[in-house]
């Protein structure tokens, strides 16, 4: 039995399983997507989440530099902890810095889940249910709001415009009713 032993083999021994995630998540912030089956998908939602956590917990460069003495000593002791940590997950430093730079911003306010799964069918090959992994995108309550904003705008002037079409067409049956 398999009881509380997390994770999936994938068919596979632990350092192989570990040198696939590796690649896995180094594509998946380099590109921001990547197919894979879903099994692999699943398993890999934990390791990239575990990553993009490390760049955005980790202190930036520009709050480094505000700080002064003990403080800013520990803080770049912090990144350089973070980065290492992140160096044993992420192969590429072009995705390492992504991550520290670009993902550690992106995701400032969200408390987790940077990925998403999305069933991609079957391969032709073997019949495998693949999936793509995702990168989410931030939540921006300004661009959302200003979606809203024209819609909502757009809205009261068709009403209008369609309550005086109904009256013409009421007029017109009426004529017609008289006559």
């Amino acid at each position: 039995m398999r009881h509380r032993k997390s994770g999936r083999k994938l068919g596979m021994n632990s350092s192989a399983r570990k040198a696939m995630f590796r690649n896995m998540v180094t594509s998946l912030m380099l590109h921001g997507t990547i197919r894979t089956t879903e099994a692999r998908a699943k398993e890999l939602r934990w390791v990239a989440d575990k990553v993009i956590t490390l760049g955005k917990n980790a202190p930036s460069p520009a709050a480094i530099d505000l700080l002064e003495g003990d403080a800013r000593q520990q803080a770049r002791a912090r990144r350089v902890h973070a980065l290492r940590q992140a160096q044993l997950l992420v192969g590429d430093d072009a995705a390492l810095d992504k991550v520290f730079g670009e993902y550690a911003q992106r995701f400032r306010t969200r408390p987790g889940g940077y990925t998403r799964v999305i069933r991609a069918g079957r391969r032709d090959g073997d019949n495998a249910e693949m999936a793509v992994v995702q990168l989410v995108e931030a939540y921006d309550p300004s661009a959302k709001a200003e979606e809203a904003a024209p819609a909502a705008e757009a809205a009261p002037a068709e009403e209008p415009a369609a309550a005086e079409e109904i009256e013409e067409e009421a007029e017109i049956t009426e004529e017609e009713g008289e006559e």
